[in-house]
């Protein structure tokens, strides 16, 4: 029966682009998306930019920006990572497009009609510097459970628990370092610990082969209360106080939806922007119970896509999801964490730029992962051996063994009998195609390719004994060097089947180099016969270690000056010359009503007019001592709408890098003789 499926993976902050765990489980959704294809089945495969947010809020606002200006430059450099690396989605879309929009306040009314929405009100951190409510993600402290230092104000990265902003020890604003007070706001709830919600959970997340052992055991623990009553789930908070950048709450005005909530609906929301434009009928494809609903995803989101995301669905009368896939993290070297810092990073757009081939990455992931909630290691040795041995020692050099022969001495053409042992060689490979199959369905990526290469060792142990470069010395074996050639084609052929979900790109080229058709997997089961092959060209070299080696390459060691702050990293004179700094004149200057460290600055440039810019040198300056002086300032940095107004410019002043040890601002100033409107070269 032909399977209709959906299928997503996690949707990327629109804040950076995309980095090597982007990548690792966008991968693995595409190898399963792709098998799924060849043997025939219907699937759906979408993904979107998170777009909301207080972090997208607040970095478009650094950067001079609307948020949706930001997201847009973020999502146009997408295409380059997906395309670059074979990522065959069928959409990408936004979590701010209207679908979204709708299908979340529809959601939400749902529930709320449900009465599984509730209203408290709540004291919540407030930043007093920078004078709004602050996300969970901008206060940092030490977890409550287990006491770690620095973790956000939602969930512990060491040991994994869940917890309110306010239970965090020692909490500080991560924007301005201040301690947050708490202020009292309303806010609205989904009523996670309602009986109902437990009772369907608790049999949701039992439904054999729904979720893998490792998480099922983790969710008992989020079912379970200790002795004194605590743990357990609770209510889930699911507003943000304006200024926000998200869905409105509907019938609630100032308040946004919290971007988990909205986040998954954007799986949702992109099928039915894909539907749309392909004509196809959202509500009768969820209305079939055939279809079936599957995520991938880091392990890092467990809680929200195995708790929330089936709660919500399942109580606003929609589809929820019938498998959750969850896999690990990938490090580098033996177990150490990604870190950009520490130069032990990889970059997948670097990896391209470097002529690196997409797709020796897409196999030795593949040869990783498995279907366990397992982290996966980066070894730069391990991953040129796999490459040079098994892709082009085993596999590719089948090919390259026998097309030559068939291409000068039978003009391309493959023989029709094989041979015995030919035939007997080929019934082996193909009574494989099930087991491969089966692996590529339980995501057991890395048994999958063990039992191809495997395969591959059989074949090539085939030419060895049959040595078709001592039949071509004798014109009296030249049946049987036409027969031993063929087989390695078909066997070749065979094998790029099992392979072509993890290397579509090299399947691709296998196939117009046989001149067939889209290889699918019951194409193993035939013969091509008497059919003739074309030129063959190579398909995939070695691994260039020089050129690994460039891409593990750390970054060059910041300068430092003793006893001072770290210099930035090296620019060229280009990178200067863009920045473009003026002689200013502050004609006038003034304290900024509702602030605590902004003076405001009127300042002439020599442009016929006067420019309002905001600088946080109130602590150190008195407006009075500042009108009438002459300092420098970035005149073409652009304009910035805060909450005071329009800053048109930045004034330059240096400090110590540590200023609550070193406290002290000092705006810069020229020398006499210069003149507003002069450029500082």
């Amino acid at each position: 029966m032909t399977r209709k499926l959906f299928v997503t993976t996690a949707l990327p902050y629109a804040n950076a682009p995309f980095h090597i765990g982007h990548m690792m489980e966008y991968i693995q959704a595409d190898i399963w998306v792709r098998q799924q294809r060849m043997k025939g089945h219907e699937v759906h495969f979408v993904c979107a930019d998170d777009a909301h947010g207080a972090p997208i809020m607040i970095a478009a606002e650094k950067a001079g920006k609307t948020p949706q200006a930001f997201v847009a430059e973020v999502a146009a450099g997408r295409a380059q990572y997906l395309n670059g690396f074979h990522i065959a989605f069928d959409n990408w879309h936004s979590t701010d497009g209207p679908e979204n929009h709708e299908l979340a306040q529809d959601i939400y009314r749902a529930l709320r009609k449900n009465e599984l929405i509730s209203v408290k009100t709540i004291e919540q951190f407030f930043d007093p510097e920078k004078g709004m409510f602050l996300p969970d993600r901008f206060i940092k402290g030490e977890c409550p459970k287990c006491g770690a230092q620095d973790q956000y104000g939602d969930n512990c990265d060491v040991c994994g628990a869940v917890y309110a902003p306010t239970d965090l020890k020692k909490p500080y604003s991560a924007l301005s370092g201040a301690t947050p007070v708490l202020k009292t706001s309303d806010h609205y709830f989904f009523k996670l610990s309602d009986p109902r919600c437990l009772a369907f959970l608790e049999g949701w997340t039992q439904t054999p082969g729904r979720l893998q052992p490792e998480v099922l055991n983790k969710i008992k623990e989020w079912f379970t209360k200790d002795e004194e009553g605590n743990g357990g789930l609770g209510d889930w908070d699911i507003s943000r106080d304006a200024p926000y950048f998200g869905i409105e709450i509907p019938d609630a005005p100032g308040k946004y939806f919290y971007v988990w909530l909205d986040a998954p609906i954007g799986y949702l929301a992109s099928l039915k922007n894909y539907f749309a434009k392909t004509g196809r009928d959202y509500d009768a494809f969820f209305a079939d119970p055939t279809v079936e609903q599957v995520h991938f995803i880091g392990k890092d989101i467990t809680y929200f896509h195995t708790l929330f995301w089936p709660a919500m669905l399942h109580f606003s009368g929609r589809k929820t999801p019938d498998k959750v896939n969850v896999h690990g993290f990938i490090t580098v070297n033996g177990g150490e964490k990604m870190s950009k810092s520490r130069g032990t990073g990889i970059s997948p757009l670097k990896y391209l730029e470097l002529g690196l081939h997409p797709e020796w990455l897409r196999y030795y992931i593949a040869a990783k992962l498995n279907a366990r909630v397992e982290d996966i290691d980066f070894n730069p040795e391990d991953f040129v051996a796999r490459v040079n041995s098994d892709l082009v020692g085993k596999y590719i050099n089948i090919a390259s063994r026998a097309a030559g022969f068939l291409a000068k001495r039978f003009e391309g053409r493959l023989s029709a009998d094989l041979g015995v042992e030919g035939r007997s060689l080929l019934d082996t490979l193909r009574a494989h195609r099930p087991t491969v199959e089966q692996l590529y369905e339980e995501r057991e990526f890395g048994k999958a390719l063990r039992e191809v290469m495997a395969l591959a060792d059989k074949v090539n142990e085939y030419v060895d004994a049959h040595k078709p470069w001592e039949l071509a010395k004798s014109e009296d074996s030249r049946a049987a060097l036409h027969d031993v050639c063929s087989t390695c084609i078909e066997a070749f052929r065979v094998l790029t089947i099992y392979l072509k979900p993890v290397l579509p790109a090299l399947a691709t080229a296998v196939e117009a180099f046989l001149k067939v058709e889209p290889l699918v997997f019951a194409d193993a089961e035939r013969a091509l016969g008497a059919h003739t092959i074309g030129a063959y060209q190579h398909l995939m070299q070695r691994v260039d270690v020089k050129l690994l080696d460039a891409l593990l390459e750390p970054p060059a060691p910041p300068q430092v000056i003793p006893g001072g702050e770290d210099l930035a990293p090296e620019i060229k004179i280009d990178d200067f010359t863009k920045v473009d700094l003026r002689i200013a004149k502050i004609v006038k200057a003034e304290h900024v009503e509702g602030s605590d460290n902004l003076l405001r600055l009127s300042l002439d440039v020599g442009e016929g007019r006067l420019r309002n810019v905001f600088s946080g040198i109130k602590s150190a300056y008195k407006p009075e001592d500042l009108e009438g002086k002459l300092t420098v300032m970035v005149a073409n940095l652009a304009p910035r709408k805060m909450k005071f107004g329009i800053s048109e410019g930045m004034v330059l002043a240096a400090s110590h890098a540590d200023e609550k040890a070193n406290p002290g601002i000092f705006v810069l100033e020229p020398f006499p003789g210069a003149q507003p409107g002069m450029r500082v070269r």
